[in-house]
């Protein structure tokens, strides 16, 4: 298997912090900023939907594997809830991850269009719990993310005006 970090294709991202206590910004800033080795100063605005609260959008550039990277240094701050996403690329699905601190960290494939992608032995595991008393349709709920999707709803709708800022990793 081949090294991603010195190999791997270029591809792309959002981070969306939906939610961030003020107190977090530079946190924010530095996690980025030291995960893509490049200078994150975010355009932050108020979170109608959680007054007290902050929001950026930042668009990003980087190897393959970038979008989880970036989900594990945003995971330290448990006061944010945020969404990564990684785009597909030749040859590899892309990536979804979602936090919220009461239903921790959700991830997924996805498509090229951004619907979440179930594999089969995804789905051979669920309808094996299945015959064993779980609710299919919870467990597909589950993988799909909706819990997630539906906590985040109320603040991705704060965000039609806000700013977003682009971030491109420079090579080490």
């Amino acid at each position: 298997m081949r090294n991603l970090d010195q190999f791997a294709d270029l591809t792309s991202g959002v981070v969306y912090i939906h939610a961030a206590p003020v107190a977090l910004r530079p946190h924010v800033e530095w996690a980025l900023s030291s995960t893509l080795n490049a200078r994150a100063d975010l355009k932050w605005s108020a979170q109608d939907a959680e007054p007290g609260r902050m929001r950026a959008t930042v668009d990003w550039v980087g190897p393959v594997g970038t979008g989880a990277r970036l989900t594990d240094a945003l995971r330290e701050w448990s006061g944010l809830l945020f969404e990564v996403t990684e785009n597909a690329s030749e040859g590899v699905d892309g990536e979804r991850f979602a936090y919220v601190p009461e239903l921790g960290l959700w991830h997924g494939s996805t498509s090229a269009n951004g619907d979440v992608i179930l594999g089969e032995m995804q789905l051979r595991a669920m309808m094996d719990a299945q015959r064993g008393g779980t609710d299919l349709a919870d467990r597909l709920e589950t993988a799909l993310g909706s819990a997630w999707d539906e906590a985040l709803e109320i603040y991705r709708m704060g965000g039609a005006d806000a700013e977003v800022t682009w971030l491109r990793q420079r090579a080490v």
